[in-house]
């Protein structure tokens, strides 16, 4: 318990040293299009678990979040450019990525699986052979498509978001996606459109591909803001507003092990 008391202290001190150098506003680099973390309500506002996790880190910085909106595949050159100062959009942290910009901590980790109609493929690489499975661009999902199913013959078709993979998906232009597990249940099979369709295999494994989480970028150098939020992160868990966001989502521990 003293322990515990330590953490939490520290964890809240050290956000309140980087409130000194944060900004009173940050611009949140988002692709809306990916729910439940990120989508469009029917009135046009943003929601989502990356949207509320947003907020509820600028609040807990003291600091007001303004939402950019942007594309997948130039959502890293937009923020070296300078058009927002962070991206939290369910980005993985990854080795490569680590090339352009820098991370945070995690603030979530959930796997990526196989999607297909119930019972039309096996889940191997093997069993794909001269299927067309659809990812999104820039994606790890993608990257993992390209090492384990292009060599065994399917056919990998990058797409602009992952709407666009669901509609031809249901339209039978794709036979399969690889995606996000809890963004592919959500987003696609508990919906009427997935009807048919089914989670295939195991969860998908290579830390070289998908990385360690998702986690906030930042251009590198900025110090400042990741150390600031970091420090929120920590606070959030303690204080219990991470688990108030995970609990209007989900079932489970977002944050993952």
């Amino acid at each position: 318990m003293k322990k515990l008391a330590v953490s939490v202290a520290l964890a809240l001190s050290c956000s309140g040293l980087a409130l000194a150098e944060q900004p009173k506003q940050i611009r949140i680099g988002v692709d809306a299009t990916y729910e439940p973390f990120a989508s469009k309500s029917a009135d046009g506002k943003l929601v989502g678990f990356d949207i509320d996790m947003a907020n509820a880190l600028c609040a807990q910085m003291k600091a007001k979040c303004v939402f950019v909106e942007q594309d997948w595949k130039g959502i890293i050159p937009a923020l070296n450019a300078k058009k927002y100062d962070a991206i939290i959009s369910s980005m993985s942290i990854t080795d490569e990525r680590k090339k352009a910009v820098d991370f945070t901590d995690k603030y979530y980790h959930t796997p990526s699986r196989l999607i297909a109609k119930a019972g039309s493929v096996k889940g191997t690489p093997d069993s794909l052979n001269g299927k067309r499975i659809g990812v999104l661009k820039a994606s790890t999902q993608e990257k993992y498509a390209q090492k384990y199913y292009a060599p065994a013959g399917a056919i990998v078709v990058p797409y602009d978001n992952t709407q666009q993979v669901y509609l031809d998906l249901n339209a039978g232009r794709l036979d399969g996606t690889v995606a996000d597990s809890v963004e592919g249940s959500t987003g696609f099979l508990k919906k009427p459109e997935g009807k048919g369709f089914a989670f295939i295999g195991p969860v998908l494994a290579d830390q070289t591909i998908f990385g360690y989480g998702a986690g906030i970028a930042l251009r590198k150098g900025d110090d400042a803001l990741r150390n600031g939020f970091n420090g929120a992160i920590k606070a959030i868990r303690a204080n219990g507003t991470y688990k108030k966001v995970n609990d209007k989502y989900f079932n489970f521990d977002a944050y993952g092990a």
